[in-house]
């Protein structure tokens, strides 16, 4: 029974008190805190809810410190309502995490709110009395106010308040059609429940007057309009308005059928007739006090801005846009997001235009300031104020409240094709009163941030505005300047990298060219690469790209605009979220969330877990932190991104298994801690997503004073080095770090013996060599007898490559003794190995084989997975040489299967060219054409010599 009970579908309720149900039986939804979390998403009917949005709900102003963590604590305990029997967590299957928001998972219609929307739908989709049944539907589903009993401060949460808005809408149209269809009384309850809810609703309480004179009820009809003038004139010290006053005189007017027939409709600005009547009245109709107070249809409105008559580019863009409209009929609304000054507007402008024609009834544009200061942000009811002015209703008929006006707004559009254009949006709070409900009618809205809540809403497509591609910034420029962009191509190409292909910048450039004909491309080029990523290379236009980041920079909370001037601070163009946690010395889980705040600003843009900031912002962010942070504050950032790469690359290198591992760094004296790693795979992909960074850190860190930083990291990446075949940025590297080195004997062995692996894998056997002479030296000048016995190995090493197979063993053999003596078993086997290679090559087979086998044996137990592929590689080579044919091949396969788990491509290769190689001289080219092949596939992006000599073989065997 249990079990049954567990897999029994959710189901909830959010018209009247929150509810939820699985099964029949209904759940205990805990606190009031969890309630509220669950009523907003509900309201929201499967839409994403932000953390941030869940802080403001339950804490009206100045929220704790821990409010973060009790919102997740929330969460968790009512998925565990949902779920019972959920580890504590486990993010389950309902409430879910999106990043920094949550949703919960509807099935289906099982929340009434989603049921409503639909029943409403079908009604206006319908007429006579099959739509009024819709309504009447629809309306039985509410018991309550939105999220009942949930009220703050004797106030309901916006959301809240526009869902109840949507239901007096659903009145007002029901109220409509059951007039017109003559069956008044399947509504007339839920019209008078309506109008006890909101008094004050003027088109709402006319709609009563007549529905209960339809109804016969004249005289009650009467009182009631008493009841409201002298409500209105206690509450608010006004009149009736012009639609109350006509519903007023329809009652009056005796000849007027009870039945509500002369009143066939009530239009959106509030009374309206779907036909005139005929005969003798045809002469009075329609009544004076319905002409002044209907929407007026003489002209549409023509707002839209001009378009850019240097528009070019954004064919993807326009594509998709059109290709949603055609794909989706239902499409309401398309909803642009771009960072600052990616030309979002210029975008929105050029598709209205283009679309103008298909919505005869007119264009409408407001610019909503969403990112000015302070009070001249746009509210919605001024955006609805001038659109309902603008469609002909008079100021007096326009309602006070704000979703009376949005229902009215929507009336209207119901019944036209008119393209809404709104620029500069801020959130979804801000437009979503502004979109049309039914009809066909389109908006389309800007917004320099990512708006939650778009995508979550039937018919509203969010689209995201990328920077221009290279060949779209040279075709801006071209159309703009002409014969001077034909004239100077490596100039423009100079300029559309020092704009990072920004359209702000690309037609700033341009309007100042054009301005100042004595300067030439190339002469603005040359100022853009001398100011050095300054805005101030932009002349006097610096000033407009600083106002138009300054609209998103202001947005930000203290905590986020702290670290937005902190990140140019950061040694590369893009950072993961523990780098900007060290950078601005916050915890992970604090600097994720202003991340979150910055990239829903549009300031930052996220990817594969790292962020990323344009390099004209990172300007602009640069001058606010000379100006607004102290130095000392800004040298302890990067002392702190110095201190995690140190740390972290410690520890990463550790998993890769060295011979000789690095000197444990010092504790930060800042606090600040290093990442951990669960592995090999996990070091190498931060290393490689790291690498640019740490080589900045190496070649900058002895200027900084930390010498020891800069060499540390540099032996740290030697592993990933020479897995990824990366031998010249490898030699670059320990170069740099051996400079750094000052006196410190035991640095300068270390960095001359990881200077000369690296000569070795690029054949420069010679100079190998003179580096590990000085490491052994040095080694045994120190006493370090293990370091001394890696680089005898190493020469040995270099003595095979040489052909010098007796001087190698002797080598060899050496090392082994020195390993031997230090207890050093992983050590001794790599000298074992080396020896067992020159017995091969000596031709001394049987020794050899019998050496590969123990040394596997050994590198096995130590888990050594370098060793073990390489041994495999050897032995199989062996193999090859007295002819076992199978036994070969099954090896090779071994330890390219080694080393591919251990995404050491170099060696892999390695493998594979043996392999090639062994075909070949077996007279088989395509087998080791094939074998080559995939060889130089491993090898690709790298700058091994091998893909060369590969490249050889393969054209020699065409």
């Amino acid at each position: 029974m249990d079990r049954i009970e567990m897999t029994s579908p959710l189901s909830f309720a959010v018209l009247g008190p929150v509810r939820a149900w699985r099964g029949q039986s209904e759940i205990d939804l805990g606190t009031r805190q969890q309630r509220l979390i669950l009523a907003l998403l509900l309201a929201r009917a499967g839409g994403a809810v932000s953390v941030a949005e869940l802080v403001d709900l339950l804490w009206e102003s100045d929220p704790p410190p821990s409010a973060v963590n009790v919102v997740h604590r929330h969460i968790g305990m009512l998925r565990r309502r949902f779920e019972p029997g959920l580890p504590t967590r486990a993010a389950g299957s309902v409430l879910i995490r999106d990043g920094a928001e949550y949703r919960l998972w509807i099935d289906g219609e099982s929340l009434d709110l989603r049921r409503f929307r639909r029943l409403v739908a079908q009604a206006a989709g319908s007429s006579g009395e099959p739509a009024v049944e819709l309504y009447r539907e629809a309306l039985a589903l509410w018991r309550d106010r939105c999220a009942a009993g949930l009220q703050t401060g004797g106030r309901a949460h916006p959301e809240f308040v526009a869902v109840d808005g949507e239901r007096f809408a659903a009145v007002r149209a029901a109220t409509d059609a059951a007039l017109r269809a003559g069956c008044v009384h399947a509504v007339l309850p839920a019209i008078r429940l309506a109008a006890e809810y909101e008094p004050l609703d003027e088109a709402l309480q006319a709609r009563l007057l007549l529905a209960l004179a339809a109804d016969g009820r004249r005289a009650e009809a009467l009182a009631a309009y008493a009841d409201i003038e002298h409500r209105l004139a206690d509450e608010l010290g006004i009149q009736p308005g012009a639609d109350l006053r006509a519903a007023r005189d329809s009652l009056l007017d005796h000849d007027a059928p009870a039945d509500g027939s002369r009143w066939r409709g009530v239009g959106p600005a509030f009374i309206r007739s779907a036909a005139p009547p005929s005969g003798a009245e045809a002469e009075l109709w329609p009544p004076a006090e319905l002409e002044l107070s209907q929407p007026t249809r003489a002209e549409p409105p023509a707002q839209l801005p001009a378009d850019h008559p240097h528009f070019t580019g954004r064919r993807d863009v326009l594509a998709a846009a059109e290709e949603l409209l055609a794909g989706d009929r239902r499409t309401s609304a398309l909803v642009i997001d771009g960072m600052p000054g990616v030309g979002k507007t210029t975008l929105a402008v050029h598709l209205a235009h283009q679309l103008a024609a298909h919505y005869p009834d007119g264009q409408l544009h407001a610019d909503l300031r969403g990112f000015d200061s302070g009070d001249s942000v746009m509210a919605p009811a001024e955006a609805l104020r001038g659109f309902l002015w603008s469609l002909g209703v008079a100021p007096a008929a326009i309602p006070a409240e704000l979703h009376a006006q949005a229902g009215l707004y929507r009336s209207i559009l119901a019944e036209r094709r008119m393209l809404i254009l709104l620029d500069n949006c801020r959130d979804w709070d801000q437009i979503r009163h502004l979109l049309p409900g039914t009809g066909g009618s389109l908006v389309i809205a800007t917004s320099r941030r990512r708006i939650t809540g778009v995508a979550g809403q039937a018919g509203a497509h969010p689209l995201h505005l990328d920077l221009l591609t290279h060949a779209e910034a040279r075709e801006l420029l071209t159309h703009r300047l002409g014969d001077a962009a034909a004239a100077a191509p490596a100039a423009v190409d100079e300029i559309i990298a020092r704009c990072g292909r920004l359209p702000l910048a690309l037609a700033l450039v341009a309007t100042r060219s054009v301005g100042r004909p004595g300067l030439s491309l190339p002469a603005i080029a040359g100022e853009l690469a001398e100011a050095d990523g300054r805005l101030a290379g932009f002349g006097d236009t610096h000033a407009d790209l600083e106002a138009i980041f300054s609209w998103s920079y202001r947005a930000l909370t203290p905590e986020a605009a702290r670290l937005f001037r902190l990140l140019p601070l950061h040694p590369a163009g893009e950072l993961s979220a523990e780098a900007a946690a060290a950078l601005g010395g916050l915890s992970l889980r604090c600097a994720r969330g202003l991340l979150a705040e910055l990239g829903s600003q549009l300031l930052v843009q996220p990817g594969n877990g790292r962020w990323r900031m344009h390099d004209l912002l990172r300007a602009y962010a640069v001058e606010l932190g000379e100006e607004h942070d102290d130095a000392a504050e800004r040298d302890a950032a990067v002392e702190r991104v110095y201190d995690y790469y140190q740390l972290s690359a410690y520890a990463a290198h550790l998993p890769l298994q060295p011979q000789v591992p690095l000197p444990e760094p010092e504790p930060s004296e800042r606090g600040v801690t290093g990442r951990g790693f669960t592995g090999r795979a996990d070091a190498m992909a931060w290393f490689a997503a790291e690498q640019r960074v740490l080589t900045a850190i190496v070649a900058g860190a002895e200027e900084r004073g930390r010498p020891r930083t800069a060499w540390q990291i540099a032996l740290a990446l030697q592993n990933f080095f020479q897995d990824t075949a990366q031998f010249r940025q490898w030699a670059a590297t320990m170069s740099t770090g051996l400079a750094a080195t000052g006196d410190d004997p035991a640095a300068q062995a270390l960095l001359h013996r990881s200077l000369a692996g690296a000569c070795y894998f690029l054949a420069d056997l010679d100079h190998g060599l003179s580096h590990l002479q000085h490491a052994r030296a040095l080694f045994e000048r120190l006493g370090r007898r293990n370091e001394q016995g890696h680089a005898e190995n190493n020469i040995a090493e270099i003595r095979l490559d040489q052909r010098r197979y007796h001087e190698a063993i002797r080598h060899a053999e050496a090392a082994r003794a020195l390993f031997r003596d230090e207890g050093n078993v992983r050590g001794a086997t790599n000298a074992l190995l080396v020896i067992a290679r020159a017995q091969g090559w000596l031709g001394r087979h049987a020794e050899a084989l019998g050496m590969f086998v123990e040394a596997r044996r050994q590198f096995e137990a130590l888990g050594d997975l370098y060793g073990m592929g390489t041994t495999q590689a050897w032995l199989a080579h062996t193999y090859s040489m007295i002819d076992d044919v199978p036994h070969a091949m099954a090896t090779w396969q071994q330890a390219i299967d080694i080393f591919r788990d251990a995404r050491a491509t170099h060696h892999t290769a390695e493998v594979l060219v043996a392999i090639g190689d062994f075909h070949s001289a077996d007279g088989d080219p395509a087998l080791a054409g094939q074998a080559w092949s995939e060889a130089l596939a491993e090898l690709d992006g790298t700058d091994s010599p091998m893909a060369r000599r590969i490249r050889d073989r393969l054209l020699w065997h065409r």
